[in-house]
């Protein structure tokens, strides 16, 4: 059996679910999603049953056991590993992330363990992108306002634009790992696009609308959407989805809008600054095909 522990909003609970899938699927075992850790977050809650996964939710007494085993193993493996470190994940039932960069050894782990981590980069679910794309699909029905932004991104030469602002601004901690982005960013991301894309309708996904309508200067049509709220963002998901091309924002909400679109001709604009802090290493999360700016 293999555990991942959920946290963060639906962006990373989506990264953590994708590595535990791909291990699952590895060791041919069954997946289940931790959720304790949204007992006493009251930012986010968990956010995946949206979509047609493979929901199995860990049991308390299924995650201690886990965290036992690994912390009784905890000795002789950290002695063993200190004189051959290539084993330091091999005996491990808790594996928790050392920092955001790619870890291959990862890959490696056995099965029975507890994944922690946010591991933000599809190396880490490379080989079951098929299934992943089959599994993020939402499972509810559009209500008949998302309908209509749907029919209208799918006529349309559609560029999807996400500004991330809310927590970003309001969440002490969060801005100081984030932090936001200015209108220069996205006004150099547009002028990208708009140098590579005949006739580009840009539809703007925002948890700040009033400040995209006040600053995002655009020549051509824009539609703001604003018809979701937070509780539902898996319908910005989808609608992001459906989009031909991309402009992100330091988020990974937006980098799944990107990624579930299934076209090999997209272009997708990603900015250059992952995280607000530069010690956190973030050069693979963002594909190799996305452009940076």
């Amino acid at each position: 059996m293999v555990i991942v522990r959920l946290m963060g909003g639906l962006g990373n609970q989506m990264f953590q679910y994708a590595l535990g899938r791909s291990l699952a699927e590895k060791h041919s075992t069954l997946l289940k999603l931790d959720i304790s850790c949204f007992e006493n977050y009251t930012l986010r809650s968990y956010e995946l049953h949206c979509f047609n996964i493979c929901e199995h939710l860990a049991s308390k007494q299924e995650v201690n056991a886990v965290c036992s085993r690994s912390n009784s193993l905890a000795k002789p493996i950290n002695m063993l590993t200190s004189i051959l470190p290539s084993l330091r994940l091999e005996n491990q039932n808790h594996v928790k992330e050392r920092s955001f960069a790619f870890n291959s050894k990862v890959l490696d782990a056995p099965k029975n363990i507890l994944l922690d981590g946010y591991w933000q980069s599809e190396k880490y679910f490379a080989t079951i992108e098929n299934i992943l794309r089959q599994e993020f699909v939402v499972k509810y029905k559009q209500n008949s306002q998302n309908i209509k932004i749907a029919e209208k991104i799918i006529c349309a030469e559609a560029v999807s634009i996400h500004i991330r602002r809310a927590d970003y601004i309001a969440d002490k901690r969060t801005n100081e790992i984030h932090g936001t982005y200015s209108n220069e960013y996205f006004q150099k991301a547009v002028e990208y696009v708009n140098a590579r894309v005949a006739l580009p309708h840009y539809f703007v996904f925002s948890d700040d609308p009033e400040w995209a309508r006040n600053n995002l200067v655009i020549s051509g049509p824009m539609t703001i959407v604003d018809i979701n709220d937070s509780s539902r963002g898996y319908e910005d998901l989808r609608l992001m989805s459906l989009c031909r091309h991309h402009i992100i924002a330091n988020s990974t909400f937006s980098w799944w809008g990107a990624w579930l679109n299934q076209s090999q001709h997209k272009i997708v604009v990603a900015p250059s600054r992952w995280f607000n802090n530069s010690k956190r290493n973030a050069k693979d999360v963002i594909p190799e095909s996305w452009i940076i700016i």
